[in-house]
């Protein structure tokens, strides 16, 4: 690992331990440098390697937990928005890294559950169950992975969003035989 990198993970941490404080937690900072999980949204792009930044959920009650992660991991998704911001800021592309913040393992957990919706979706429209299905309730990083997902698995099906936000779906069909 490059001095740099050490560097830019070692500001990761340090930024988040004091968001964190500032936003009255008081949570350790496990930061890694390792792959990302397979269709997330730092696994787009042209990085072999995500910083990973878990927030130790030890001196966190069940309830700051809860709302450090947000409804379907809303805040962990703005917190991770901000850190690669913030800390890409100002720097040159190729020293960009792409963060991931994590706690309790929710980012593995919630691919899980895409990757469940994704089956179920594509079983429906496979079987003709359904001519289209729409899965509700993704933020707009969820729908990126889930789009991916389809590409990389079901090249039969496609997918597209619907509608505005916050009622944004993201809606699988089977692909047109005219492409």
């Amino acid at each position: 690992m490059s001095e740099a990198t050490q560097k830019q993970i070692e500001r990761g941490s340090t930024w988040l331990s004091k968001l964190l404080e500032l936003s009255g937690f008081s949570a350790r900072i496990e930061s890694d440098l390792s792959a990302p999980l397979a269709h997330s949204p730092a696994a787009e792009g042209d990085h072999d390697e995500v910083v990973w930044l878990t927030i130790d959920s030890e001196q966190l009650s069940d309830e700051q937990a809860e709302r450090l992660v947000g409804d379907r991991g809303s805040v962990l998704d703005a917190i991770q928005y901000m850190a690669s911001l913030e800390l890409n800021l100002h720097m040159e592309p190729e020293a960009q890294l792409p963060f991931v913040v994590d706690l309790n393992g929710y980012r593995e957990r919630r691919l899980t559950e895409l990757r469940t919706l994704v089956d179920e979706a594509a079983a429906a429209v496979q079987t003709g169950e359904a001519e289209e299905f729409e899965i509700h309730a993704l933020s707009s990083a969820e729908r990126r992975q889930v789009h991916t997902i389809f590409k990389d698995h079901f090249p039969d099906l496609e997918t597209f969003s619907r509608g505005k936000e916050p009622d944004r779906c993201l809606v699988v069909h089977p692909r047109s035989s005219e492409q």
